[in-house]
């Protein structure tokens, strides 16, 4: 989907929570549904990638070499991370958040029967990633520069983008933003919780 706003050209994608895909975690232990995967330069990997992790069970989670992650507990009673290096961080209630390095080894426990997880992962050799949990009060305004893409994660409530002729956002629901025109400036307007991310590129490595 595409509009005008602030008179420069933008793109919008809106991907709706039962657009997810599901799939099996690269190392058979679980399963994850899959928002959006950003291509990259080569075909079939991606730059960065947000999904929902579902933890019915402590297990192991997947190494990803050379990338960097962010996992942010959606739903359950809690999720236990134990690295193998000794590191223990409890996620609680009701969107506790922690990043960290791809390749290290973990485990994760929840506690109750299940949790989820936002699970967002990038190669920052490719894109630096910023990201920002706010409460949704009235209007929020995203400036979006060329180059760069930003990301909203609709975590409660519900949500419009002004101007635009489109369905209200809902829990679960995603919006990604870009200026391939020239600056832009959206105007979301709504009540509830939102997951922002900013992707730029990377610079070149000297």
């Amino acid at each position: 989907m595409s509009a005008q706003s602030s008179g420069q050209f933008s793109s919008i994608q809106r991907i709706d929570a039962h657009e997810a895909r599901r799939l099996r975690w690269r190392n058979d232990l679980g399963w994850t549904r899959e928002i959006h995967a950003e291509p990259g330069a080569e075909a079939g990997v991606w730059t960065w990638r947000l999904s929902i992790a579902k933890i019915e069970q402590p297990a192991a989670f997947s190494r990803f070499e050379g990338v960097e992650r962010e996992l942010m507990l959606l739903a359950g009673d809690g999720l236990t991370l134990r690295f193998d290096d000794g590191q223990v961080s409890d996620l609680q209630p009701p969107h506790a958040r922690l990043r960290f390095a791809g390749e290290r080894a973990l485990r994760g426990e929840p506690a109750g029967p299940a949790v989820s997880a936002l699970n967002l992962m990038w190669h920052p050799g490719d894109v630096v990633a910023s990201t920002w949990h706010r409460p949704l009060v009235g209007t929020m305004v995203v400036f979006v520069d060329p180059g760069d893409c930003w990301m909203v994660h609709l975590l409660a409530g519900q949500a419009r983008l002004a101007g635009m002729h489109m369905r209200p956002l809902e829990r679960g629901d995603t919006l990604l933003l870009r200026a391939p025109g020239g600056r832009c400036r959206h105007v979301l307007d709504g009540g509830g919780e939102v997951l922002l991310a900013r992707f730029q590129r990377a610079a070149p490595a000297a």
